[in-house]
């Protein structure tokens, strides 16, 4: 089976990752590293933390193959959901978690992350957001993204927010949605090891609990929020933010 781990990007995704990976790690499940050595995946499974990417019938294909074999890993990716997700959602071949943030937030992490990178000399993907206007296009796309995987029943949605300040209660339901049970040590254990505070900021690809609720009221001039309103609202509505 395939654990998918998708995110909304600077949503706590590598953080969710982790804990959903770690998690299943307890069941005695491959590490997705290790699948993606074996099967020579990597191509496909990029980054740290195994990131598919589009979620094509030909991506998806080939990393059913070893799920086929008897293999359960956990993969993650940014992107839509797709026929061939749903196809393997229904068959039980796969199970997905979904998780978002305000995209107000998300976007001005995105823009910061960005050009800090570009100031250490090493570019990352969100570089190229060098304005207002590219930034708020970004993360439209992913406000449509969004869209599509709150409209997928079998996926388990959680908001950033609620896994920073409520996390046991969504741990718990992070818990019984893998089907694991939630008093056993080794769970317990891995969920206090990634507990906000708790885990450690250097692990490579975590990238967690850094982020502020709330911070694009300071960082975003007046008419800056009223554009986001504008191109955000009946999302902020239904997502359950104040606008």
């Amino acid at each position: 089976m395939i654990v998918l781990s998708v995110g909304m990007p600077r949503a706590g995704s590598g953080w969710h990752y982790n804990l959903v990976h770690d998690l299943m790690a307890t069941t005695g499940c491959q590490e997705a590293r290790d699948i993606r050595k074996q099967f020579h995946l990597e191509n496909i499974l990029t980054e740290v933390n195994c990131n598919i990417g589009v979620l094509s019938l030909r991506r998806l294909g080939m990393v059913l193959v070893p799920a086929l074999l008897g293999n359960t890993f956990v993969i993650k990716a940014h992107s839509a959901p797709t026929p061939w997700v749903r196809m393997l959602t229904r068959s039980g071949m796969m199970r997905v978690t979904y998780i978002y943030r305000d995209p107000r937030d998300a976007m001005l992490s995105a823009y910061e992350y960005g050009q800090r990178a570009i100031a250490k000399g090493r570019p990352n993907a969100f570089s190229h957001l060098s304005d207002f206007g590219k930034t708020l296009d970004f993360m439209s796309d992913y406000v449509r993204i969004w869209d599509g995987w709150m409209q997928e029943a079998r996926a388990l949605k959680a908001r950033y927010e609620d896994l920073l300040m409520n996390y046991d209660v969504e741990a718990s339901r992070l818990v019984e949605f893998l089907k694991l049970d939630g008093d056993d040590p080794s769970v317990t254990a891995v969920i206090d090891k990634y507990r906000p505070g708790q885990a450690a900021t250097e692990k490579k690809g975590l990238h967690f609990f850094k982020g502020k609720v709330g911070r694009f009221r300071e960082a975003y001039t007046t008419e800056q929020q009223a554009l986001m309103l504008e191109r955000f609202g009946p999302a902020l509505e239904r997502m359950g933010y104040p606008c």
